[in-house]
C-alpha cells in the first residue's frame, strides 16, 4: 500500500512526460492557466479573453507609436510601463506585469507581439484611415485590466494607394526596367509536415512530430481562412493567406516540446518534440 501511494504521488507531480511549453492539448484552444494575480472577472474583451483586474497603482501601461518605414509599411513601437514581455512562458500562469500583446487593425487581430517593436507590412493594411490597437495580456491569455477596462493603447494610421509599377521605387522616365532578380534556390528540409485547416478542424489530427536536434523541418500549411502560424519557443511566425499554401522552414536547434498553433483560430497544428 505504501509503495502504491508513493507511485501515485510521483505520477501526479510529474504529469505525462513533464510540463509542456504551453497548456495546450492538441486540437484545442487555450486552457485557463492557474494564477492568483489580481481578480479574474467574468467580463471578456472583444476576442473572448477574460479580464484580469489589477489595482491602478503599479498596473501595466502601454503607448503605441507608429512611424512609416522607408521601404515598406510602418514600424510600431510599444512603450510599456510596469510590464515585461515573456515569450518563453506563454501558456503558463499569470505573473505580475508580464505577458504579451495583441495587435488589432480596426478591431481585427493581426498578430501577437512578444516585444516592443513590430514591422507592419503595407500589404496587410487596406487603403484608407484605420485605428491600430495594442492590448496587454498575461501568460495565461487573460487580459490585464484596470477599472473593468483592458490595458491598451491606440494610434491612427492612413494607408494610401501606390501607383502601379512604382511600389518601393522611383520612375526614371524612359529608362529600361531592370532585369528581374534570379529566383533563389528553394531551401531544403530534412522533413516536411503537411497540414490543412478547414472549418476549424486540423487534418491530419494534431500529433507530435519527433526531430533530432539540428534537423530542418518544413511546415507546409493550407488554411481556408487568413491566419498566422506561430511556433512557440522559437518565436517564428508565418502569415497564412486564405486558401493558399504557405511554408515555414525551421532549424530545430533547441531541444524540448514546442507547439505550433494558429493565432486567430487558436488551434494546435502539431507539437515539435526535439531531442
Amino acid at each position: 500500500m505504501l509503495a502504491l501511494a508513493l507511485l501515485l504521488v510521483g505520477g501526479a507531480a510529474t504529469g505525462c512526460g513533464g510540463r509542456a511549453t504551453t497548456h495546450h492539448k492538441p486540437g484545442t484552444s487555450h486552457e485557463q492557466a492557474s494564477g492568483s494575480v489580481g481578480t479574474l472577472l467574468t467580463a471578456t474583451d472583444a476576442t473572448g479573453h477574460r479580464l484580469r483586474e489589477v489595482p491602478a497603482q503599479g498596473a501595466p501601461e502601454v503607448q503605441l507609436t507608429v512611424r512609416p518605414d522607408s521601404e515598406d509599411g510602418w514600424n510600431l513601437q510599444l512603450a510599456v510601463k510596469n510590464y515585461r514581455f515573456t515569450p518563453d512562458s506563454i501558456g503558463g500562469a499569470a505573473l505580475p506585469g508580464a505577458g504579451h500583446a495583441h495587435l488589432e487593425l480596426d478591431g481585427r487581430k493581426l498578430a501577437r507581439l512578444y516585444g516592443p517593436w513590430f514591422h507592419l507590412p503595407a500589404a496587410q493594411v487596406p487603403e484608407g484611415a484605420h485605428t491600430l490597437t495594442v492590448r496587454l495580456y498575461a501568460d495565461d491569455h487573460t487580459v490585464w485590466a484596470v477599472s473593468g477596462k483592458p490595458v491598451e493603447g491606440a494610434a491612427q494610421l492612413t494607408a494610401t494607394a501606390t501607383a502601379p509599377g512604382q511600389a518601393g521605387g522611383h520612375s526614371h522616365g524612359e529608362s529600361p526596367a531592370p532585369a528581374p532578380a534570379p529566383t533563389p534556390a528553394p531551401e531544403q528540409a530534412d522533413r516536411t509536415v503537411a497540414i490543412t485547416v478547414r472549418d476549424g478542424k486540423v487534418s491530419p489530427a494534431p500529433a507530435r512530430t519527433e526531430l533530432r536536434r539540428g534537423e530542418r523541418v518544413a511546415l507546409r500549411v493550407t488554411s481556408d481562412r487568413a491566419d498566422t502560424l506561430h511556433v512557440h519557443g522559437y518565436d517564428k511566425e508565418l502569415v497564412l493567406p486564405a486558401g493558399q499554401e504557405a511554408t515555414l522552414i525551421l532549424t530545430a536547434d533547441r531541444t524540448g516540446l514546442f507547439e505550433v498553433e494558429t493565432h486567430e483560430s487558436n488551434l494546435v497544428l502539431t507539437q515539435l518534440l526535439v531531442r
